[in-house]
């Protein structure tokens, strides 16, 4: 089998995934707060308050501190004069060739969060598919677009 892609992404990826993570687990806490209003007003039983802050503890410890490290760890691409490889997953890692030949266009975006640290992510899109390496420094992210938008060029002109 071959190595693993070389190149991984930002650092500062963890933190804009951890920054997601606390978003959806204030949201869960809401939800959380909603059902416990429900349990008080029908007067249900006390281990429910209980069940709730434990599970809500669990949930939020595994998406903002664990899945994001995970995710960040298993990250990796490597664009090579032919092809685009990329490692990704939490549970199962998954790897994928992108043949140069089949890139239709390269866009960088970025919304706010990525923007507060001077990250965007790279969407590759071929006729049936689009790809995303998330979490790459702005100046990184805009040169690698424009690398692979040559290879891409290069590529088709050799077919």
């Amino acid at each position: 089998m071959r190595a693993q892609p070389a190149n991984r992404i930002s650092k500062k990826g963890l933190k804009v995934w951890r920054l997601y993570g606390m978003i959806q687990t204030i949201i869960l806490a809401l939800v959380a707060i909603g059902g416990g209003v429900l349990t008080y007003i029908y007067e249900g039983p006390w281990w429910i308050y209980a069940l709730e802050a434990v599970l809500l503890l669990v949930i939020g410890y595994l998406i903002v501190i664990l899945f994001p490290k995970v995710r960040w760890m298993r990250w990796r691409y490597e664009v090579r004069e032919s092809e685009i490889e990329l490692q990704h997953g939490l549970f199962i890692v998954k790897r994928t060739l992108i043949p140069m030949v089949r890139v239709q266009h390269v866009d960088t975006s970025q919304g706010p969060i990525l923007r507060k640290y001077g990250l965007a992510e790279i969407s590759i899109s071929t006729a049936a598919t689009v790809h995303t390496i998330p979490a790459l420094i702005m100046d990184e992210a805009d040169d690698l677009r424009g690398r692979i938008s040559v290879l891409a060029r290069v590529a088709e002109d050799d077919v």
